[in-house]
């Protein structure tokens, strides 16, 4: 970790920060109002995390990451930008969405760029399993969207087949949508395009 990114997690936790506990939690007590409730699971470093919460004022954001430089690097982006309308889980993401966050309470979850475990003998490693995308299914309100992207091809192609085979869930476009704007381009996904390694976005809507 950089200096900055342990000083953000020492003085910036209290502030955004969101400590694990096995209870739903109360978005309107959390954020001071009422308002459509986006989950990210697996931000990274949270540049893009900040950068859709900042675009989007209207919208509250919960982002969830286990690796302490990567949440450091948001916690310092959010007070650097003073967003208050984002904050941040260090936990491990299936237990918090089976134990904090409620049913139908989501107008959104985004999955961005999940760790592909390329090996074949890893693939029961990958985080959108069915199972887990029917927890997340049940805690999207309807209407709500699951949007995952990744570039990698065969998982994009596992992840496409495991929401479609999910009954709660419909896809929005035929097969892989085109990248929302809304979306940001990273550089290291920009990088990737030169190098001739598109990426691949699915994104479903809650029934």
């Amino acid at each position: 970790m950089s200096p900055a990114q342990s000083r953000a997690l020492m003085h910036a936790w209290p502030d955004y920060g969101i400590d694990y506990a096995p209870q739903p939690l109360d978005f309107e007590r959390v954020f001071g109002r009422r308002a459509p409730v986006v989950l990210e699971i697996g931000f990274g470093m949270g540049e893009t995390t900040a950068q859709i919460a900042a675009s989007h004022p209207e919208r509250d954001f919960v982002g969830i990451e286990v690796h302490a430089p990567g949440v450091g690097a948001l916690l310092a982006r959010i007070a650097n930008l003073g967003l208050r309308n984002l904050r941040v889980i260090r936990h491990d993401a299936v237990e918090v969405v089976a134990n904090m966050i409620p049913r139908d309470a989501l107008a959104g979850i985004h999955v961005f760029f999940p760790d592909p475990w390329p090996k074949k003998r890893h693939h029961k490693r990958r985080l959108l399993k069915a199972a887990f995308v029917h927890e997340l299914a049940v805690r999207l309100a309807p209407g709500g969207y699951l949007h995952a992207a990744t570039d990698w091809e065969d998982y994009a192609h596992d992840i496409l087949a495991t929401l479609s085979a999910e009954p709660l869930l419909r896809n929005s476009a035929d097969g892989f949508a085109p990248r929302p704007t809304a979306r940001p381009l990273t550089k290291f996904e920009a990088r990737g395009h030169k190098l001739g390694h598109p990426s691949f976005d699915v994104i479903f809507e809650r029934r």
